[in-house]
């Protein structure tokens, strides 16, 4: 019966059956929406700022696989979401936004075109009626999952509190039929497997989405190839026959076994400018085979494109492929070996007494908890972690920002990916630009985070400005940040931490881990800003050298 149920009412009720968690911050827009979801003791996490309700929404969908709402009010809360929107659309991760909108009379002096903003970040907005609520709302769930996309759940203001009455039954909802190939095409990326010498399979998210992994296993082994997966599909396949993190957080000895294959088959893998590590990833005359549900191929470096589901393209090039009994393998028997990719440890200390990174990341891979879940904001400081800090399975290292190239939505999504798997250490890496930007949010994290660590590398700079402008000459004023003490912010806050100036200073960590790791730990991490991470030094590289050669 919706007789007494006011518009908002519908709505809550449509959420609370399709997910476990809300994260919001509450508003004149979402205030009775919000208040339908507390009363009835839906696990909701309030954020300090808009941005990062959507930024815990995206990571909780990242560290679990299941679909959160977001909620934020009109006009000024809406505006505070968009760069975690843009951030979320981009990563392609489904979520329902539930947003206050202006009223159905028209804009008032502070409303905005919220639908146009929408449109213009490629996200779609379904707006309630009083009779409609319940079957809009349901279509929203419906496509964010089936699109992989958020979508935005408006709700009038002035209908936001009246009474819903009958409501339009909702839409039997359809399961959509898994996209298959052109079996042309199949038999054509057949024939070139069968060609190939040094073939290389990739793997991606969107592989471990469809659940491709062990059928593209199959498949390898049947050609002797190797593997490679993106960050987002770290430890997925299951082979010790996998080279590791392909593109920018690649270690050497398998950067280069990457760099000799003649085919590359990519699948479910976006091909974005780190996974091909600006473009110096695949050989110059390697064919670029991608598999993807998307419409088109994703970097002009593909040769032939496949649109369709990964784990029925694999099972198809399986049973169409001529065995190999060596191959490529051969060659390389020490990828099997422990030893492989191995590195020695970094030196403690950079030369101007600062700490190396590098080293550090070494360092917490052998002291965190390896039940963990690793959660990246956007920064130059991104390079160190996933090459030297193992994750336990895909969805235990996530990179918050880098698909809209954003910093500063790290802190929020720590709490996101706490909410969604509780049972793990939650590990947040930031830079110190984007700790200062997220601020806001650090008391959200210090709350609600029953185990988590927060490093932050903090090498009083906009990391990436310095070693892109600076390096080519540009004034450094604007790039410098004065030193920030993070942990004494953290410990002011409710936090433990200290500021770590030599390795002899994790004696702190390690005594509150022993402790029982609860609540939040803030290690402030006094990194040198000489250390350049590898993907941004080959990026700059021909930048560079042509201006050196200019110069002469």
């Amino acid at each position: 019966m919706t007789d007494h149920l006011n518009v908002s009412d519908i709505v809550a009720n449509v959420c609370a059956q399709h997910t476990e968690a809300v994260f919001g911050l509450m508003g004149n827009g979402n205030a009775f929406f919000t208040a339908n979801l507390t009363a009835r003791g839906l696990p909701y996490i309030s954020a300090r700022h808009e941005a990062g309700t959507v930024a815990m929404a995206d990571a909780y969908y990242r560290a679990s696989g299941k679909v959160a709402v977001a909620t934020v009010t009109y006009g000024a809360g809406f505006t505070n979401s968009l760069t975690a929107l843009t951030e979320a659309a981009k990563a392609r991760i489904p979520m329902v936004v539930v947003v206050g909108e202006a009223p159905t009379s028209g804009p008032r002096p502070w409303d905005i075109d919220q639908l146009m903003v929408a449109q213009g970040l490629g996200i779609l907005t379904l707006t309630v009626a009083a009779d409609n609520a319940l079957r809009v709302s349901e279509e929203a769930w419906l496509l964010a999952r089936r699109e992989r996309c958020p979508v935005i759940l408006s709700i009038p203001y002035d209908i936001s509190s009246e009474i819903a009455g009958p409501q339009e039954p909702a839409r039997q909802q359809q399961h959509a039929a898994r996209a298959t190939a052109n079996l042309e095409l199949v038999e054509d990326v057949a024939a070139l497997l069968n060609r190939s010498k040094r073939p290389l399979i990739m793997a991606g998210n969107g592989a471990v989405i469809s659940g491709a992994g062990e059928d593209l296993v199959k498949l390898g082994d049947k050609i002797g190839a190797l593997f490679a997966t993106s960050v987002m599909a770290r430890n997925y396949l299951n082979t010790p026959w996998d080279l590791g993190i392909a593109g920018g957080f690649a270690r050497t000895a398998p950067l280069h076994i990457m760099r000799s294959a003649d085919l590359v088959l990519v699948a479910g893998a976006s091909l974005n400018a780190f996974q091909t590590r600006y473009g110096s990833l695949f050989a110059e005359d390697a064919e670029v085979i991608q598999i993807d549900e998307l419409d088109a191929p994703t970097n002009p470096r593909v040769t032939c494109f496949i649109q369709a589901d990964a784990t029925l393209v694999a099972k198809s090039l399986t049973a169409a492929v001529t065995p190999v009994n060596d191959g490529w393998r051969i060659l390389h028997p020490e990828v099997v070996t422990p030893s492989f990719s191995h590195e020695q440890p970094a030196d403690e200390f950079a030369g101007d007494g600062r700490l190396n990174p590098r080293a550090v990341a070494q360092q917490l891979d052998s002291l965190l908890p390896t039940d963990r879940t690793i959660v990246q904001d956007g920064g130059h400081f991104c390079g160190w972690i996933p090459m030297y800090c193992q994750a336990p399975d895909p969805r235990g290292l996530m990179m918050i920002g880098t698909a809209f190239q954003s910093i500063g939505l790290g802190i929020p999504a720590a709490v996101g990916a706490a909410v969604a798997r509780p049972d793990r250490t939650t590990v947040l890496v930031a830079g110190d630009g984007g700790a200062l930007m997220a601020l806001a949010d650090l008391e959200s994290a210090i709350r609600a985070i029953p185990s988590g660590v927060m490093v932050v590398f903090n090498d009083a700079a906009y990391g990436a400005e310095v070693h892109q402008y600076a390096a080519r000459g540009l004034d450094d004023t604007a790039m410098q940040i004065p030193e920030v003490d993070f942990s004494a912010i953290g410990l002011a806050m409710g936090a433990k931490g200290v500021k770590m100036r030599s390795f002899a200073d994790l004696q702190v960590l390690k005594q509150w881990l022993a402790a029982g790791a609860e609540g939040l730990f803030v290690l402030d991490v006094a990194i040198t800003q000489s250390e350049v991470a590898d993907y941004m030094r080959e990026s700059m590289a021909p930048i560079l050298a042509a201006q050196a050669f200019a110069g002469q």
